[in-house]
């Protein structure tokens, strides 16, 4: 599948696979801010994607920022409709006990393309029912 990227901002790094058969692309930001305890910010990637149809861009976080500085996506996953053309912004959230500096160039997020299905809604009058039933947030223990 092709993704078409336009670069928005000369400081842009196109996103980039780090290993071979990863699911996500690495996608950097193209400003220096500084993220304060419980605060959050969206992020500049200076990146517009044009998604062929029936693909979605999922925004996605860093393991290495949620772990080491308690940063992540805050909308996880994010989604990028394939007729979205604007600039990808990266909401970032700090939930750690310190300021987090966001550089320029820095892995801030990961892409992953996906396809779409969209489903036909048919309303009924009555849902069948399981084993489960409406049991979940925990009923089958911690």
């Amino acid at each position: 599948m092709k993704v078409r990227i336009c670069r928005t901002d000369p400081a842009a790094q196109l996103p980039a696979y780090a290993h071979p058969g990863d699911a996500g692309m690495d996608v950097r930001s193209v400003v220096d801010l500084t993220i304060a305890p419980g605060e959050r910010a969206l992020v500049r990637t200076g990146l517009v994607l044009m998604l062929p149809p029936n693909a979605e861009a999922q925004v996605r976080p860093r393991s290495g920022l949620a772990l080491k500085h308690g940063v992540t996506v805050l909308n996880t996953p994010g989604t990028i409709d394939s007729g979205y053309r604007g600039e990808v912004g990266v909401i970032l959230i700090n939930l750690g006990a310190e300021p987090f500096k966001v550089e320029k160039g820095m892995k801030i997020a990961q892409l992953v393309i996906a396809p779409v299905t969209q489903a036909e809604i048919v309303e009924v009058s009555e849902i069948d029912s399981t084993d489960r039933g409406a049991g979940g947030f925990g009923s089958t223990g911690v």
